[in-house]
């Protein structure tokens, strides 16, 4: 009796363990199968022309077109893009413990610090912009304004970030004083930085500015053709105005990282199309990019 209720266990059990492994299976191959049905994308929800929660960004499109091709849904993690972006959303584990709050940041610099980036899908620069009618129309190069007589360099109303390379030029061209300073990140829930600038280009709180090329298309699309005076910052070996932008990945995802590369391979004109649309200026993509940056 004994070996015969000993084999009567060890039968329950095995079937009990084998239910559990079969339920545990198939709980695994659901979530796996709910994550594949998703194209979980990090995005700001108010970051025009990047990424907007009406989902009208250029980011968003490109999103949508790679979901689609994919035969997904795509699924946002909104955060405004301040200095913690990339650790609350790409590298922040979901409440429950079950992977990760979002797999793809659609624009980061191409050899980004925090991410693991895909291959580049667009190369554009800083622009200097000038609203026109203002007593600017002749300037037809950057250089001129830092050679303007004294009484016309002091009417200079040209915005000023606290970082980047056009507050280093306008500091190299002897200019700071004519800036008129912003804050690179705004902290404002209700504008980003180019929805400010040109807010402020068309009250006449500034009559200029250097942006880089997203923000700048950004700020010609509010009003009507002709408005501005668009002139590309050209990059000299002690001051770089172009940089490269790919999509960015958790360190160690190489699968996505090549679903990625393989999708902007093959859409890399469409989604050049779509870009241009927003009037962002588009260089030619160098061979090997290498932009870093530490904003978040």
């Amino acid at each position: 009796m004994y070996p015969k209720k000993l084999k009567e266990t060890a039968m329950n059990t095995f079937s009990t363990l084998a239910r559990y492994l079969i339920f545990t299976g198939l709980s695994a191959t659901a979530i796996t199968t709910q994550a594949e049905d998703k194209f979980r994308v990090c995005a700001d929800p108010l970051n025009p022309p990047y990424s907007s929660k009406d989902l009208s960004g250029y980011e968003n499109k490109i999103a949508a077109l790679f979901a689609k091709q994919l035969g997904q849904q795509v699924e946002y993690t909104w955060l405004p893009s301040r200095i913690g972006f990339i650790r609350n959303t790409l590298k922040a584990e979901n409440d429950n413990g079950e992977g990760y709050k979002c797999d793809v940041v659609m624009g980061v610099p191409a050899g980004y610090d925090l991410t693991e980036t895909t291959k580049p899908y667009f190369h554009s620069t800083y622009v200097l912009l000038i609203a026109k009618g203002r007593g600017w129309d002749d300037i037809s190069d950057p250089s001129q304004l830092a050679n303007l007589p004294l009484q016309r360099q002091e009417a200079l109303k040209i915005a000023m970030f606290d970082r980047g390379p056009g507050t280093a030029w306008l500091q190299k061209n002897g200019l700071l004083e004519q800036g008129v300073p912003y804050q690179s990140m705004t902290g404002d829930s209700q504008h980003n930085v180019a929805m400010q600038i040109d807010k402020d280009l068309r009250a006449g709180l500034i009559d200029m500015v250097i942006l880089w090329g997203p923000m700048a298309g950004y700020v010609e699309s509010q009003s009507p053709k002709g408005s501005y005076t668009a002139l590309e910052m050209k990059s000299t070996p002690d001051m770089k105005f172009d940089f490269s932008i790919a999509m960015g990945v958790r360190y160690g995802d190489n699968d996505r990282k090549q679903q990625l590369n393989e999708l902007i391979s093959k859409n890399l004109p469409q989604i050049q199309t779509i870009i241009s649309s927003y009037r962002i200026p588009l260089l030619p993509i160098p061979a090997q990019p290498a932009a870093k940056d530490d904003d978040d």
